[in-house]
């Protein structure tokens, strides 16, 4: 075939949302009402639903817990939106931040202090995709509460880190079984049981 007859490949780039037009398209009802979204990487996920009660009571469990953790000038959040950038706008279980309640009426907050997934269908993406994006954003450290294996799975060390997904990843990784203790640091001079975090 002469040079003049090749034809140039032409593959599509992905067109990825951004956290404002994903904000648009929920105010103007593009989806639905009922829907548990989360933006990540420009990408829009659906979160699991309905919530399994094993799920919902790890929540509710890590939340309390937090609460008496953390002292005054901490906000224990529970899946409400964290801001990373113009592309990600993800929704973790447990969130704690700094500030109070009002410091975000206006905005979301951007950074974490400690982010808690509850996981047990979504173990797989909790610990791949949203280890690196909260590695990535600098989340100093990030709990998984695994549910299937009944262990408390703390990500610590946020880095960069090739070979991972989004280039990032948490160098430090201690399995915490039930009949351990574990003490957040934002909140060192706590020590929390992992069984009183466990459904």
């Amino acid at each position: 075939m002469s040079k003049g007859n090749t034809k140039t490949l032409y593959w599509p780039e992905r067109r990825c949302w951004t956290v404002e037009e994903f904000d648009r398209a929920g105010r103007e009802g593009i989806f639905r009402y009922d829907e548990r979204l989360e933006l990540i990487e420009g990408e829009v996920f659906t979160k699991v639903s309905p919530q399994e009660s094993p799920h919902s009571t790890g929540i509710r469990l890590v939340e309390v817990a937090l609460n008496h953790a953390f002292p005054r000038g901490y906000d224990v959040r529970v899946q409400m939106p964290l801001v990373f950038g113009t592309r990600n706008k993800p929704e973790p279980d447990v969130a704690v931040v700094t500030g109070t309640i009002r410091d975000y009426a206006h905005r979301h907050p951007t950074t974490a202090v400690l982010v808690v997934e509850v996981s047990d269908s979504t173990l797989r993406i909790d610990r791949t995709t949203k280890a690196a994006l909260y590695a990535r954003a600098g989340i100093e450290e990030y709990w998984i509460l695994n549910l299937v294996d009944r262990v408390l799975e703390v990500y610590r060390e946020p880095a960069q880190s090739s070979g991972h997904p989004l280039g990032y990843a948490y160098r430090s990784l201690v399995r915490y079984s039930e009949a351990d203790q574990v003490s957040p640091l934002g909140a060192p001079q706590t020590i929390l049981a992992v069984a009183d975090l466990l459904p």
